[in-house]
């Protein structure tokens, strides 16, 4: 039974293994759609290879921003820790900044300028100055008294027949000027030496300001160089004077600051407003294509107004009117028939703001000085105010009082020495606000008569000290300490110290000339007073010495 099974068995699978359908004969003919189906197996195969050349891809992206995202953690973290101690330099250097401020301020306030004490010995000066013989107080009276007090009346004198003429002068001005087109020329002021009675060689000069005004509907609006804007060194003291209408305000708007593009227009300012005619602006003397003030525009303007106005006057008057000096150009002279001459300057001048400073078109130049930045800088001068300080702080001082005296003798020697050996870089300016920085230095007793002696070594140590530190601070320009009752603008006060001695840093030779200048004069001062001293017997002096102990 199970033989037989197996033989049923082994039939049937030999029927299967040998039927044609599962095995073709070799010489069957092959599908004509097997190369389209070759053909969809690429193209799968390729689909399929891209698929996971951007899963690649993407597992590579994820990857890089788990990276990226820890880094960023990291620095989120170093920039927690290192702003922790940025935060403490940042404060650590504000402490420190506001300690430095606080000491500059004190120093300004404290150490303006640095007058010395009495304590100072001559040593501490230099060698030329330990050998100097000082006059005594009878030679210095003497002096004083024979060479320079009988001065004083010429220069009264003068001043008011100068200011008469003057006076007449600028009303014929005004007459000859266009009202409606020209710039108002309001009354001078006299400044300077003459007005402060300090001045003492010949020829005697007044100094006289003219301050001006542009016609309706125009205005003046002046920048400084402490107005907040930055300055090159070499234009400290100096400003600018903007010519704008009345109802114009760009002090906000930066179109006028910022060179805006052909397709930019400015909403605030129209077209109108902000490109005016050429020939408007030249007509109110102004720079080529600008709407700055041009000083070497208002000097000629100025010229041309006085030479037709002395024309319309010039009948009532027996002298003659004419310029003077070519490098000044508001310097005049009149001449009389006898031979004689005054010579005077009328200088035209614009008013900072509300305040009595003004913007001068141009300035007496010392070989010190350099070139000034261009003819729409204009120099600003505090001449008011120097004469108001000194006459105030005259009222508080002891009678007879010998400031003036003082600066009186060393004008005089200083002049005297440049006779001999030229010019140098000190000029009167300078030895002017050498005596204002002591009489703020100094109580008021230490300037009575008798003290003169002491007074003039005072000048002379602190003039020899500034010179050796080519440092000399003008005198109000960042001086916190200028009386209130002056009412000096606050802007000047807060600024940064003017040092008046800086071009000798730039000008080694003039510095040199200068130094060489004031040691000569030490040397040769006995023999220049002595030279206008008449002889004092020795029992005068004596007397006069008994009398001051």
């Amino acid at each position: 039974m199970p033989v037989g099974i197996f033989r049923v068995c082994l039939v049937v699978i030999t029927a299967i293994v040998n039927q044609p359908l599962l095995f073709p004969d070799e010489n069957v003919t092959v599908p004509e759609n097997t190369e389209e189906i070759i053909q969809k197996m690429k193209e799968r195969e390729e689909s399929l290879r891209l698929e996971q050349l951007r899963l690649e891809q993407e597992i590579a992206d994820q990857e890089a921003a788990q990276k990226a995202l820890e880094k960023a953690a990291e620095v989120v973290e170093e920039s927690k820790e290192e702003k922790v101690r940025w935060d403490m330099w940042t404060a650590l250097s504000m402490v420190i900044f506001l300690l430095i401020e606080l000491w500059r301020q004190d120093f300004q306030e404290g150490n303006w300028q640095d007058t010395g004490g009495e304590e100072d010995d001559m040593a501490v000066l230099g060698k030329a100055f330990k050998g100097v013989v000082f006059p005594d107080k009878a030679v210095l009276a003497s002096f004083y008294e024979k060479r320079i007090l009988g001065t004083t009346g010429d220069m009264a004198r003068m001043r008011e027949m100068v200011e008469g003429f003057a006076d007449d002068l600028l009303e014929a001005l005004r007459s000859v000027c266009n009202r409606d087109a020209d710039m108002e020329v309001e009354d001078c002021m006299g400044v300077g030496s003459m007005y402060e009675n300090w001045r003492v060689r010949k020829p005697f000069v007044c100094d006289l300001i003219v301050p001006f005004a542009p016609p309706e509907p125009y205005c003046f609006r002046s920048q400084t160089w402490c107005s907040g804007d930055s300055f090159p060194p070499d234009e400290q003291g100096y400003g600018t004077i903007k010519v704008c209408r009345a109802d114009e305000d760009v002090t906000g708007c930066i179109c006028d600051k910022t060179k805006l593009g052909e397709d930019m227009l400015c909403l605030l300012h129209s077209q109108a407003n902000t490109n005016r005619p050429s020939s408007e602006m030249e007509d109110l003397l102004c720079f080529k294509n600008t709407q700055y003030l041009d000083a070497d525009q208002v000097m000629k303007w100025f010229q041309i107004a006085v030479t037709k106005a002395w024309n319309r006057i010039s009948h009532k008057y027996e002298f003659d009117l004419s310029f003077s000096l070519l490098d000044s150009p508001g310097a005049l002279k009149i001449k009389f028939r006898s031979g004689k001459s005054i010579a005077f300057n009328l200088t035209p001048v614009v008013q900072y703001e509300n305040s009595d400073i003004y913007f001068i078109s141009h300035f007496p130049r010392s070989s010190l000085a350099g070139d000034v930045p261009s003819s729409t800088h204009w120099f600003l001068t505090f001449a008011v105010y120097e004469r108001r300080f000194i006459q105030l702080v005259s009222k508080m001082l002891p009678p007879n009082a010998c400031h003036v005296s003082c600066l009186q003798i060393l004008s005089f020697l200083h002049g005297k020495q440049c006779s001999l050996t030229g010019p140098s870089g000190l000029t009167n300016y300078h030895l002017k606000t050498v005596m204002m920085h002591l009489l703020q230095a100094r109580a008021s007793q230490d300037w009575a008569p008798e003290k003169l002696e002491a007074r003039l070594q005072d000048m002379l140590k602190l003039l020899e000290k500034c010179l050796h530190e080519k440092k000399l601070y003008h005198f109000f320009i960042g001086n916190g300490r200028v009386p209130a009752e002056l009412g000096f603008p606050i802007i000047f006060q807060r600024a940064e110290p003017l040092n008046l001695f800086r071009p000798f840093v730039l000008h080694r030779d003039v510095y040199r000339k200068t130094v060489d200048t004031f040691h000569e004069m030490l040397r040769n001062m006995s023999a220049l007073i002595n030279e206008y001293t008449v002889h004092v017997p020795l029992a005068h002096t004596n007397g006069i010495h008994k009398e001051s102990l």
